[in-house]
């Protein structure tokens, strides 16, 4: 029994909802401009793959 209720509060919890959306919309906009603009692809992918290091190295950090 504790452990639905503990589903139903996750699903309730809705703190972090926001940041993800804007990420999410933020991404499209970049890939959108990027398939419109191919010469702002390439400093889009750097701009990724900076963010996608920084998001590995402090993952490793932080096991």
């Amino acid at each position: 029994m504790n452990h639905f209720l503990l589903k139903l509060k996750a699903i309730k919890d809705t703190r972090g909802q926001d940041l993800i959306e804007y990420a999410l919309m933020a991404g499209f906009v970049a890939v959108a401009a990027g398939a419109i603009m191919p010469s702002v692809s390439i400093q889009i992918s750097a701009i990724f793959s900076k963010v996608n290091s920084v998001l590995g190295s402090a993952a490793n950090a932080s096991s």
